[in-house]
């Protein structure tokens, strides 16, 4: 039996490097009006379509677990029950995704990253977080970003609990950058001193991925 594809050499992935090379979807106009709310670009859909790396971990919430490491004063790996005594919280953002969809007002549920810097307390050094999934998957943020008034670790949508196939148990939800940004199935957070290239950053996409400045490949 032939070997099961790695990440890096899946249809989707292929797909994907393409469109850097061939700078898809780019329309030039990233100016944004105080009452424009669709970046450049974006197409509105009612659904929430569903894109992963062909795989959707198994992850029940009794299994999950988060660590949280590297430049922190207060390492710490949690589990189910402690994750939810984290201070709850409730938010309402829109998403806007690379492959050119956007959906407005999806409402979630759960701990507000400003939250979660408060127990770890990242270090002075701390500049840029490396966040790792339990399908491998890897992205990086700027801390700032991370750090953001409507950034959530999310385990519900709409009022219910977060499907496995949108990275349910707990995904990150980053509103302010495409959607790639928002890692589902979340295992690992490690702040670090310097911003380091997760996986479609190392695939042709943008370092940072802001909607408005159409930050969708890197300029390299």
């Amino acid at each position: 039996m032939a070997d099961e594809p790695t990440p890096e050499d899946t249809k989707l992935t292929r797909t994907k490097r393409q469109w850097a090379d061939e700078g898809r979807f780019l329309t030039g106009r990233v100016s944004r009006s105080e009452t424009e709310r669709l970046p450049p670009g974006q197409h509105l859909v009612k659904n929430w379509p569903v894109l992963d790396l062909g795989q959707q971990p198994q992850v029940s919430a009794a299994q999950w677990r988060l660590e949280v490491s590297g430049l922190v004063d207060n390492a710490r790996t949690f589990d189910w029950s402690e994750f939810l005594e984290l201070p709850q919280a409730e938010t309402r953002s829109d998403i806007h995704c690379v492959t050119t969809w956007s959906r407005y007002d999806n409402r979630w549920t759960g701990v507000s990253t400003r939250d979660l810097l408060q127990v770890v307390r990242p270090k002075a050094e701390a500049a840029a977080v490396m966040l790792t999934s339990y399908d491998g998957y890897t992205t990086n943020l700027l801390l700032s970003d991370f750090a953001a008034e409507d950034a959530m670790l999310v385990h519900r949508w709409q009022g219910e609990p977060l499907s496995l196939e949108h990275g349910g148990p707990v995904r990150l939800v980053v509103p302010h950058l495409y959607f790639w940004k928002s890692a589902k199935w979340l295992n690992r957070i490690e702040f670090l001193s310097a911003d380091r290239a997760g996986f479609w950053e190392q695939n042709g996409y943008h370092m940072r991925g802001d909607p408005w400045a159409e930050e969708r490949y890197s300029d390299d």
